[in-house]
């Protein structure tokens, strides 16, 4: 199976506002480019967009070293779903988990693909880091084209 590795990143002009995603993939021999936006959405939403749409990308099951810059993916995926999913997708507080119909898709990408979940730090000098907030911040761009 091929060796894939994956930026993500999301922006956001006011929370909520104007929003955008970006994802870098990186193959053996290829460097693939996505972004996109939307008018009215939050900085966690385009979190999780620039994830989802970075794995359905993929036809089929891949390998993957996936890297974010947002500790609410990052947490979220790895430690508070599995809570979340027990407890009916409420919150311990009780109350419905935000952006729950991305979490349930993150869920099934998450289960369908083998991937290795890993933080980097934001805005610290990682190109490929960069290049993810350059796309993320694209797709606001392009909104108004």
């Amino acid at each position: 199976m091929e060796k894939i590795v994956i930026y993500t990143d999301g922006a956001c002009k006011g929370n909520p506002g104007p929003g955008g995603w970006g994802v870098l993939i990186l193959l053996e021999n290829e460097q693939i480019e996505l972004s996109g936006g939307s008018k009215e959405t939050t900085n966690n939403q385009m979190e999780l967009t620039a994830v989802i749409k970075a794995l359905n990308f993929f036809e089929k099951k891949i390998k993957v070293d996936l890297y974010t810059d947002s500790k609410y993916v990052m947490d979220g995926i790895t430690d508070y779903i599995k809570k979340w999913k027990i407890n009916g997708w409420q919150t311990a507080n009780k109350k419905p988990v935000k952006n729950m119909n991305l979490w349930k898709i993150l869920d099934e990408l998450n289960n369908l693909h083998d991937i290795n979940w890993n933080w980097v730090k934001g805005h610290s000098g990682n190109p490929e880091n960069e290049k993810a907030d350059a796309l993320a911040n694209l797709g606001i761009e392009n909104l108004d084209k």
